[in-house]
């Protein structure tokens, strides 16, 4: 008997350290920070090597709209095809005045040669640099290495600057699954399209199609979009213009 109960009070100690260890790592992952950076914060501003020179907020660089986009490592099937769909709509990025910018933890000597065989073995040129983050300070400042997945290798993520570096919108994706970048070419055209006409973008918008306008604040904001004709009305609060190409 004696022995059975040191045994009951073994498993009941062991289960209550197991939760216990489960409760404090549940607590550890949801109070984590994985991002510094947060939608309508400044650019924090810092000097890093790109192709190998050092670039910083300030020069011509930065005078644009920006993608600045981080993959987990070079020589990896996905990081490839995404590279490569980055390189076929770079035309269409520059059209709105956004300049592509690669990051990873590799080399400036490992971008280089892996650059080279996409051109070799596929056929496409990268028209865009890519910072060589080996020191990943870059991916920690920006909340691009999330320690649940990888303490070295960066997440997909997404942050598109605008001109006064101000970070419009953030996105991530995990390692294995490729981002689509026409979405992230339309959510530039959301943006901008936002930023020119005062209006909301819908949901699946795409150029074009109708926006939205806020809804009515006040009694004689509400009684204008009643009376106002060139407004589709819906619903006093859900109304739309009809859109424009960008």
């Amino acid at each position: 008997m004696a022995r059975s109960s040191a045994n009951r009070r073994s498993r009941t100690a062991g289960a209550r350290s197991a939760i216990s260890r489960q409760k404090r790592s549940t607590s550890a992952r949801r109070n984590a920070t994985p991002s510094e950076s947060a939608i309508g914060q400044d650019w924090p501003g810092q000097t890093y090597s790109v192709n190998g020179c050092d670039t910083k907020p300030g020069s011509p660089f930065h005078s644009y709209w920006q993608a600045l986009f981080s993959h987990p490592a070079d020589f990896t099937p996905v990081c490839t095809t995404e590279f490569v769909a980055f390189a076929e709509l770079a035309h269409e990025f520059a059209a709105r005045d956004v300049a592509l910018l690669g990051n990873s933890v590799d080399s400036v000597h490992s971008h280089l040669a892996w650059t080279r065989a996409i051109e070799d073995k596929l056929g496409v040129t990268i028209p865009f640099p890519i910072i060589a983050d080996l020191d990943t300070r870059v991916s920690r400042a920006y909340g691009m290495l999330h320690p649940n997945t990888s303490a070295t290798a960066a997440v997909r993520a997404v942050f598109v600057i605008d001109p006064a570096s101000i970070v419009r919108a953030i996105l991530y994706y995990p390692m294995n699954a490729g981002r689509m970048i026409p979405e992230i070419l339309r959510l530039v055209d959301a943006l901008q399209t936002s930023d020119r006409d005062g209006v909301s973008c819908p949901a699946n918008w795409r150029p074009g199609d109708d926006v939205l306008l806020g809804a009515p604040r006040t009694q004689a904001e509400l009684e204008n979009r009643l009376a106002d004709g060139t407004v589709k009305l819906t619903d006093w609060y859900l109304a739309s213009l009809p859109g424009r190409a960008v």
